[in-house]
């Protein structure tokens, strides 16, 4: 499944918001430094959908705030 993900990173708590079956914003501490941000991105999704950070991969966006996320079941 594939879906667009709008990061915001730097924020102040970690968490998820469901726009439409394709479309979230999320939301992550850490900041767009060396890939933190997108790191905790993987592992916020993981946790959202209950599945292994490995099954959670960034196909594009990957220096931008706008992404596409595959997600593997």
């Amino acid at each position: 499944m594939k879906i667009i993900v709008k990061t915001k990173p730097g924020a102040k708590n970690d968490k998820i918001e469901k726009i439409d079956e394709s479309n979230y914003i999320v939301y992550v501490k850490e900041p767009p430094i060396n890939g933190r941000a997108n790191a905790a991105l993987v592992k916020l999704l993981a946790e959202h959908f209950d599945i292994s950070p490995s099954l959670v991969s960034i196909i594009s966006g990957h220096m931008a705030r706008v992404k596409v996320v595959e997600i593997n079941d």
